[in-house]
């Protein structure tokens, strides 16, 4: 597939979200880093990621999602933990809890350890590609 580089729009979301949903990776700006963006519960799609920055698969990623509700939907919050979420949360802060039981998130993203990295980002676009790929 060729490199797509485009303006931030509603389109442009459009088209990362539709690549997301094929179980491709995306690039996408957070407020710390570009990122590549997949949808973190298809093994598969996790795997590009990992192939395209040939990064070691022992390596746990950074699960973004749009608000502490989602959050809590993959991962086990205790007070403290929601503390810093209502604090810091959208923003650069990931927190590494356990997994939920029925946690849908690839085994493979989270490197088959029993906890997973979330993050909350404040990006306009990263929250605007987590917006269009709701399932």
């Amino acid at each position: 597939m060729a490199t797509e580089v485009r303006a931030f729009d509603a389109d442009t979301v459009a088209r990362a979200a539709a690549l997301v949903a094929q179980g491709l990776p995306v690039a996408v700006p957070t407020e710390t880093v570009y990122g590549l963006a997949a949808d973190a519960r298809s093994a598969d799609a996790v795997a590009r990621i990992y192939a395209a920055k040939g990064r070691p698969d022992f390596n746990p990623l950074i699960v973004h999602v749009p608000d502490l509700t989602a959050a809590e939907a993959l991962g086990v919050f205790g007070a403290a933990e929601r503390t810093l979420a209502a604090r810091f949360w959208p923003g650069p802060l990931t927190l590494v809890v356990p997994r939920t039981r029925d946690c849908p998130v690839a085994r493979i993203a989270t490197a088959g350890l029993d906890t997973i990295a979330l993050r909350v980002p404040a990006h306009r676009a990263m929250r605007a590609l987590l917006a269009a790929s709701r399932a």
